[in-house]
């Protein structure tokens, strides 16, 4: 959590400012959420240039004051850009660097990342932006090391991430940075969009969902997150959904982009990892609920995946403080479930 109660984000605001992106910011740091306690995130927006501010879409914006705001902010985000090919004002790269040498946290979604690379922020560092661009940005800028992959890239006081609703996913692995993971599925809960999604995540699919067998593709992947725990084999699963293993390898991999047995052991993993965010379980008890037989394999897949042994992130994710800060919040009326457990045994 950060140390200050009530950190300051500062969505900067252009003209012909993209809409979306602004959209993922200001939903996840500006919306009231009493729910999760009065230590929340304050939001201001600090204009780049003079008024109007144009949003894509014929809207306007009022911002709330100028680059003066960005000296007083905990963390800065730069919604997506006007175009790559298009210069930042001086006055904005100054300022960019001006808070990041105070040690300010800096997070662009899509395009931003362009202007971070501008003011030279980005030399030397891993970042991402839209698939589209990363031709473009790793042209420009060869000493940028391109996450080509990724859907965010987190670099401590530099965070970058893809196209668009990626910065949804970078926005709500801030939050769960600065106030733990329930917090984070919290905000995801409210805007119905998975809780965690890797910023390793590859960007896109080449290929689209199959809708032939969509139905029973699905009810038996639903099938087997309910179960978890057992064994599934290919073979099992060609049987529940009544085709054959050389379909059922082919229909999972053109809906998932993995094979199957690739498919299973991440959602197993995802599966461990709201365990070890969300309860107390021990480590044994995660391993087998999640499908992972002995604690030595659980252990080793784990970290294969996730880059961290299972102790070592729940201590980072400090599951005892936040569990003990909404157990009070929910004895002063306000609720937060875990409905992300329920759909499995």
């Amino acid at each position: 959590m950060p140390k200050d109660r009530n950190p300051l984000v500062v969505i900067l605001a252009y003209d012909r400012l993209c809409t979306f992106e602004f959209g993922c910011a200001f939903e996840v740091f500006g919306l009231s959420r009493p729910e999760l306690g009065p230590d929340w995130y304050r939001c201001m927006t600090a204009a780049i240039e003079p008024a109007p501010i144009r949003c894509a879409g014929g809207l306007q914006l009022q911002p709330d004051g100028g680059l003066e705001l960005l000296d007083a902010a905990d963390t800065i985000v730069l919604p997506g850009w006007r175009s790559p090919d298009d210069p930042a004002p001086e006055a904005l790269l100054e300022a960019l660097r001006r808070v990041h040498a105070a040690g300010i946290r800096i997070v662009s979604i899509c395009g931003g990342a362009f202007v971070l690379a501008q003011a030279g922020l980005l030399s030397g560092r891993r970042a991402t932006t839209h698939w589209h661009h990363l031709g473009k940005l790793a042209a420009r800028y060869p000493q940028i090391a391109i996450e080509r992959q990724a859907l965010y890239v987190d670099e401590g006081t530099i965070l970058t991430s893809a196209g668009s609703a990626a910065g949804l996913d970078l926005c709500i692995h801030i939050v769960r940075r600065d106030f733990g993971a329930r917090a984070a599925n919290s905000v995801a809960r409210r805007l119905v969009v998975p809780s965690h999604r890797d910023g390793g995540q590859s960007q896109f699919l080449e290929r689209p969902v199959p809708p032939p067998s969509g139905t029973r593709l699905s009810a038996l992947l639903d099938l087997v997150r309910g179960r978890i725990d057992e064994q599934w084999t290919v073979e099992r699963m060609a049987r529940q959904a009544r085709v054959s293993i050389r379909s059922i390898h082919r229909h999972i991999s053109e809906a998932t982009g993995m094979a199957p047995g690739q498919w299973l052991q991440r959602e197993r993993i995802a599966y461990a990892r709201e365990l070890l965010e969300e309860t107390t379980l021990s480590v044994e008890t995660v391993a087998a609920r999640s499908g992972f037989g002995t604690t030595t394999n659980f252990r080793q897949h784990f970290r294969a995946v996730v880059g961290l042994p299972p102790t070592s992130y729940r201590s980072r994710f400090n599951i005892g403080e936040t569990a003990g800060q909404f157990e009070r919040q929910s004895q002063g009326g306000a609720t937060v479930g875990l409905p992300s457990l329920a759909r499995r045994k």
